[in-house]
This record gives structure tokens, C-alpha cells and sequence, in this order.
């Protein structure tokens, strides 16, 4: 039995009556009445779950009606039902929020569909989207136990996060368990795709993705020309998922052109990976050819501290004659600025911002408890990243960039991993503090749970010392001495970290945008 009140508002309501009787022998209750002062009076005193409103009404009009009926209960769903399909009638009652727009004369059948649209809309679209990743889940399943490429990998993982993202807007708890799994599952057989393939990748780059090292050179330099300025965000630490989930609100400002994932080399962590891109060089390049920039982990000083070095070296290097600025925005003022001061950049080719928000999001998730609280889980993580973005300098500054004619290109330089199972590493008091992966001599690890590259040279690494080797965590894994074992695990369990191996940390957007 279907417990719906319905409330009818029409000054010909004696007409309706077989309209009324056609929702009533399917179970809706309906009250009618005839003028707008009446209405107000019923949503005051009754409780209703939509109302269907005549806009062309003796005494207060339907559209005065409406304004009176969302101060009483601003969320009722009100369908504006009317003869007129004039245009300035239309837009206002839209601007008032109505739910739908029917135009007389109505069938029963409309009303059939406006009021599922409008209050079994969440029901039904849950349904739907549960059914559909019931039968996708089958096929990402088959095409998991073939997919031998880094095309196919990327597919996977973007058909995983769409249906993440359609799932979670579902109340099918169970669903999303299962999507969970199937991800986990992703994550061990990608694991073994990198293990398998990572170091053949810079024996044979054309058979290689595109890579950190590679993404300046190969992706952004196209993009350049002159007379058109550029504005080129690196978002340290944003994951595809996260992209997806902010993408909607730049579209009023700007079209996107090009979408594509590109690999983060390995560490994903920010000193090897952002310095990779604005260097245009892996990380034992950088080490032999820049000895005055580069810093190993065990160095003193900040590890991202030349990033415009770097790429004026790239530029150089690459015989471009551009006119660029580089800006790092780490906190609100510096972000402010640097939108008071757009107008200022309009006359480079090349702008480029580095964002570290969503790192240090990540970072106090694990050292706050009510970052924790606020982002428990992927979903959640997801939507403050969003809520961020939306009240962001950075918002702002895309939004100015697009007044003054900017292309926008938007990446990162990793992704982040929720983990979740400890894996116990022993190194001496020099090894390297990073949770997902581990540079050092002598390490002692379970070799089931990592990538080692004992031998640094053959990943494009720095050695530090003669018998230095890297380890990088597979899954959701992290490292934990066993040195005060249990508080080590119970304090990182559930944080967002990256440096390792997983579709989340190493297949990361790319993504090209114009101006609307």
C-alpha cells in the first residue's frame, strides 16, 4: 500500500475528479482544494508529501501560492500544473524551486511520472544502478583475470571509480561492499601487473604509458601556444575519484577538451614524483645531473624546495622560449594573493600553480581526530575534498582565469590510498619514514607484500650507499615496526597514505579544459 498524501490546489477541481480517482485506485491519498488561501491553510495544519498547484488562480495567484507554501515547508515538492507556457511564467516559477512544470491539459499518466520522479526518484534510480553493477561487476570481473596492459588497467580502474561514485549516491550498503572487494581484489592483480612489467617500461619506452618523467614534455608542451595563456594546477595528492567528484562544478566555466590517465612513477610520493615532472627527469637523473637540487630522504631540508628550478632547466633543456611564473599555494593567504594577482599573469604562456591542499587533508586526517571523523571513509574523503574545492581560493582563481581567456590544464602528481593491513619492515636508524615505501640497507621485509628494488639503478633511483635497496608497499598495506607494534598499527589503520603500489596512488588525471 503506498502511504503518499497528495495535495491538489485548482479552482476547477470538479474537473479533475477522474484524474483524482486514477491516483486514488492506485493507492495515493489525495486532498483537494480550490484556492491558494486554502492550501496555505492545509500545509499548515496537514502534513503532505507533494503538491500539485494550479498557477492561474482567482484570489492569490499560484505562483504567490508557491512562495507561501516554501515558507511554511521549503522542501515539499510543488508541481506547478498551468495553461500558460509562457516563458517569463516558466522561469519564475523555476527560480521559486518548483520540482516540475506540467502543462494542462494533463493526462493521468504525467501525473504517474511526476510524482515517481519526484518522490520514488532515489528509490528507482538505486534500484537501477544496483541491477546495472550487478551485471558490470560480472564483466569487470572477466576482463580483471585478462587485462595484460596499462590501456586496460586504466580502464578498469575508471569503470570501478564511475561505479564508486554511482553507488554511493544509492542506499545499497551491500552493493558498495561488494565494489569494495572487487577493488581490493583490482588492487592485488595490478600489484602483480607492475611487479611484472614497472622496470621493462624504461627498457622500452614506447611501449610504456605515459609516465611522471614524461607528462611535461609529452602532454603539457603541446598544449602551449603562444598568444594563449596557460594556467597549468598540479593538486599534490588528488586521486581520478576525487577529480570525478569536482569536475561538475567547473563546467558553467570551462569545457573539457582531453581526459586521460598517465602513471605516476614509483615512489608515489611527492619528492620523487612532482620533482619528476617539473624536471622532466627520473629521480637518479636528477641526483646525477642537478646534485644542487636534489635531495635523497635521508638529506636535511625540504625535498620540494626547486620544483621552478627544475623546470626552467626542463624548458631549457627543451629549447622552449616561454614566458612562465611558478606559484606554490600552501595556505589561504598565499592562495588569496595569487587570485588578487591574476590579472598579472595573463601575459605569460605558461602559469603554473602547485596546490597543496589535499596533502595536507590527507596528512591531518591521520594526526586529527575530527578530520577523522569528517572523511571515515572513501565517500567521505571525497566529499570534503569537493566542499574545499567549492569554497577554495583555487575555485576562484579558475574562475578569474576564465574571464581572462586561461586554458587550465589540471593533474596531480600521485594519488592516495586508504590503509589497512600492516606488514612488519626492519631497517636500521637511517631507513626512510614514508609508510608505503622504504629506502634503506639491510631491510628486512615480507617479501609477499612488496616490490623491492634491490638494485636502485634498475628503477631509475638514487642509491644512497652501496647496499641501499627500495621497497614499495602492494594493496593497502603499510609498514610497521615491531618495535611497539600495536599502538603503530592502531594509530595508521584507516589513514590515507601513498608512496606504494595501487591503482588509487599510481593512475592519476590528466585533464585539458577551454574557456567557456
Amino acid at each position: 500500500m503506498i502511504d503518499i498524501n497528495i495535495l491538489w490546489v485548482d479552482d476547477e477541481i470538479e474537473l479533475l475528479k477522474p484524474h483524482i480517482l486514477f491516483l486514488e485506485k492506485r493507492g495515493y491519498k489525495v486532498t483537494s482544494c480550490l484556492s491558494g488561501n486554502e492550501a496555505i491553510e492545509e500545509v499548515e495544519n496537514q502534513s503532505f508529501d507533494i503538491v500539485f498547484l494550479d498557477e492561474n488562480m482567482p484570489g492569490i495567484s499560484g505562483l504567490e501560492t508557491l512562495s507561501e507554501i516554501k515558507k511554511i515547508r521549503n522542501n515539499l515538492p510543488v508541481v506547478m500544473v498551468t495553461k500558460s507556457e509562457e516563458e517569463s511564467i516558466m522561469e519564475e516559477a523555476i527560480g521559486a524551486k518548483i520540482s516540475d512544470y506540467l502543462i494542462k491539459p494533463v493526462n493521468p499518466h504525467q501525473l504517474l511520472l511526476s510524482l515517481k520522479k519526484n518522490l520514488d526518484h532515489s528509490r528507482l534510480v538505486s534500484e537501477k544502478t544496483t541491477s546495472n553493477y550487478q551485471q558490470e561487476f560480472r564483466n569487470i570481473a572477466m576482463d580483471m583475470a585478462m587485462v595484460n596492459s596499462y590501456e586496460g588497467w586504466t580502464d578498469i580502474y575508471k569503470r570501478l571509480a564511475y561505479w564508486e561514485l554511482q553507488l554511493e549516491e544509492t542506499a545499497s550498503t551491500g552493493m558498495t561492499e561488494i565494489l569494495k572487494s572487487q577493488k581490493a581484489e583490482a588492487n592485488t592483480q595490478f600489484s602483480k601487473f607492475i611487479e611484472k612489467n614497472y622496470q621493462s617500461w624504461f627498457e622500452n619506452p614506447r611501449e610504456a604509458p605515459i609516465m611522471s618523467h614524461r607528462l611535461f614534455k609529452e602532454r603539457v608542451v603541446p598544449q602551449l601556444k603562444k598568444g594563449q595563456p596557460t594556467l597549468l594546477v598540479v593538486i599534490d595528492n588528488l586521486r581520478y575519484d576525487q577529480w570525478k567528484a569536482f569536475e561538475p562544478v567547473l563546467n558553467p566555466f570551462y569545457k573539457k577538451e582531453a581526459e586521460e590517465m598517465y602513471y605516476s612513477i614509483l615512489p608515489t610520493a611527492t619528492q620523487y614524483a612532482r620533482n619528476a615532472i617539473f624536471s622532466g627527469l627520473m629521480p637518479s637523473e636528477m641526483e646525477r645531473l642537478h646534485p644542487d637540487l636534489w635531495l635523497n630522504d635521508t638529506d636535511e631540508g625540504g625535498k620540494n624546495m626547486h620544483e621552478e628550478e627544475f623546470l626552467e632547466a626542463q624548458l631549457k633543456r627543451l629549447g622552449l622560449d616561454l614566458t612562465t611564473q611558478y606559484h606554490k599555494i600552501s595556505n589561504l593567504k598565499s592562495g588569496q594573493k595569487l587570485v588578487d594577482g591574476i590579472q598579472s599573469q595573463k601575459n605569460n604562456d605558461l602559469t603554473v600553480v602547485v596546490y597543496n591542499f589535499v596533502d595536507m587533508l590527507s596528512h591531518s586526517r591521520t594526526e586529527m581526530e575530527v578530520i577523522k571523523e569528517l572523511a571515515a571513509n572513501d565517500k567521505s574523503y571525497r566529499s570534503l575534498t569537493l566542499s574545499w574545492f567549492k569554497n577554495s581560493p583555487l575555485f576562484e582563481l579558475i574562475q578569474r582565469a576564465q574571464d581572462l581567456g586561461f586554458k587550465l590544464i589540471i593533474t596531480t602528481d600521485h594519488g592516495t590510498i586508504n590503509v589497512q593491513n600492516p606488514s612488519k619492515v626492519i631497517g636500521d636508524r637511517n631507513t626512510s619514514l614514508n609508510l608505503r615505501y622504504k629506502t634503506g640497507k639491510t631491510l628486512t621485509y615480507e617479501e609477499k607484500d612488496v616490490l623491492a628494488a634491490k638494485n636502485p639503478k634498475d628503477f631509475y633511483l638514487p642509491s644512497i650507499n652501496m647496499s641501499s635497496s627500495f621497497i614499495f608497499a602492494k594493496e593497502d598495506l603499510f609498514f610497521a615496526y615491531p618495535n611497539n607494534y600495536n599502538y603503530y598499527v592502531n594509530y595508521f589503520r584507516n589513514t590515507y597514505q601513498h608512496g606504494g603500489i595501487s591503482l588509487e596512488e599510481m593512475l592519476i588525471p590528466f585533464v585539458v579544459l577551454n574557456p567557456r
